[in-house]
C-alpha cells in the first residue's frame, strides 16, 4: 500500500483541524440549547399551554443542530485521521445533508420573511403581557435575553415601559436614554436592513461545506488508490 503524497497529506490534517473546529462549534450550540432548555430562569416557558411556540422551537432546532455539528465533526476528524474512507464517506452525506437543509431554510426565510418578523413581534408582545401580568423570573429573563440581544426596550420604548421592565433594558447614559429603540422596530430592523449580513454568512458558511464536501471526496479517492496500490 503506497503512502499519501504531500499535497494529500495536507488535505488530510486541514480536514482534521476543520472538522476539530466544527466539532468545537458544535458542542458549543448543543451547550446552549440545553442550557437554554434546562435553566431555572426559562425552563418554566417550556410548561403549560401558554409555551411561546418561536422560543422553544429554536431551542430544540439548536440542540439538534449541535449534536448534528458534533456527528459530523466526529466522523470529519475519525475520517482523516485513521484514513477511514466510510467516515469521510458518512461525513460527506451529513454534510451534504446540512448544506441541503439550510439552502431549505434561506428559500424559506426569504420568502416568508414578514411572517417570520409578525411571529417573532408577536412573541415578544406576548411575552411582555404575561410578565407585565404574572412578574414571572423565566419571562422577564426571556425579555431580557432579547432587549440585551437587539439594544431595544419594552414594545413602544416608553416611560411606561421602562418601569415595567426594570433593569431588563440595556443600561444607557446620557443622551442616548432619549434614543431608545422599540423591540418590533428592532426586529423589523434586523430582517430587513441587516437581511444582507444574514444571507452573506449563510453564503459564507455554504461555501465552507462545499469546500469540506470536495475536500473529503479527495482524500477519500486518495486513500482508496493507495491501497488498490501493492
Amino acid at each position: 500500500m503506497a503512502a499519501l503524497t504531500g499535497g494529500e497529506m495536507c488535505v488530510k490534517y486541514l480536514m482534521f483541524a476543520f472538522n476539530f473546529i466544527f466539532w468545537l462549534a458544535g458542542t458549543g450550540v448543543f451547550a446552549v440549547g440545553l442550557w437554554l432548555r434546562f435553566d431555572p430562569k426559562t425552563k418554566n416557558l417550556f410548561e403549560g399551554d401558554s409555551s411561546p411556540y418561536v422560543f422553544y422551537t429554536g431551542v430544540y432546532i439548536l440542540i439538534a443542530a449541535g449534536a448534528l455539528m458534533m456527528v459530523v465533526g466526529f466522523f470529519g476528524c475519525c475520517g482523516a485521521i485513521q484514513e477511514s474512507p466510510c467516515m469521510l464517506g458518512l461525513f460527506f452525506f451529513f454534510l451534504l445533508l446540512i448544506f441541503a437543509v439550510e439552502v431549505a431554510a434561506g428559500i424559506w426565510g426569504f420568502s416568508n420573511q414578514s411572517n417570520v418578523v409578525h411571529d417573532i413581534t408577536q412573541f415578544y408582545r406576548q411575552t411582555y403581557n404575561d410578565y407585565k401580568d404574572t412578574k414571572q423570573d423565566a419571562l422577564k429573563e426571556t425579555l431580557r435575553l432579547i432587549q440585551q440581544g437587539l439594544n431595544c426596550c419594552g414594545p413602544s420604548s416608553s416611560l411606561e415601559d421602562s418601569q415595567v421592565l426594570e433593569d431588563t433594558c440595556p443600561k444607557k447614559e446620557g443622551l442616548d436614554v432619549l434614543i431608545t429603540k422599540s423591540c418590533p422596530d428592532a426586529i423589523d430592523e434586523v430582517f430587513n436592513s441587516k437581511l444582507h449580513i444574514i444571507g452573506g454568512i449563510g453564503i459564507g458558511i455554504g461555501v465552507i461545506m462545499i469546500f469540506g464536501m470536495v475536500f473529503s471526496m479527495m482524500l477519500c479517492c486518495a486513500i482508496r488508490k493507495t491501497r488498490e496500490i501493492v
